[in-house]
């Protein structure tokens, strides 16, 4: 099953959960690599989701030129 499409805020939100439970000791050392795993991919997202909007923001000053 295909995981639904995570918005920037909730990716940048369960991030900030992440690192305020890695700051808290909160993390299990056997829950530690899946963390990070999952902090890769909700990084990646936000990354992906801020170059589309600088690119969109690129063109459309582009066509007001």
């Amino acid at each position: 099953m295909k995981e639904k499409e995570i918005s920037y805020t909730e990716a940048f939100d369960e991030l900030k959960k992440i690192a305020t439970q890695l700051e808290n000791d909160d993390v299990a050392v056997d829950d530690l690599t899946e963390k990070m795993k999952r902090a890769t991919f909700l990084m990646k997202i936000c990354k992906d989701k801020l170059r589309k909007i600088e690119e969109d923001v690129n063109k459309t000053i582009e066509d007001l030129s």
